[in-house]
């Protein structure tokens, strides 16, 4: 997700997509753990996206 389209979300809307990638985050580190996950480079990608959410949100 882009910076300008985070920009344009409230912050109730932020909050829950921070929630919802944490918990992708969360159950993609699950998957890897006990071998289910294929796609490592989407943990990567979560993890800038919440760090953009977190950016934006301060």
């Amino acid at each position: 997700m882009k910076i300008q389209e985070l920009k344009q979300k409230s912050k109730d809307e932020l909050s829950k997509l921070l929630q919802d990638n944490r918990e992708k985050l969360r159950q993609l580190r699950f998957d890897l753990a006990s071998g289910k996950a294929k796609n490592i480079r989407e943990i990567r990608q979560i993890k800038k996206d919440i760090a953009r959410i977190l950016t934006i949100s301060k």
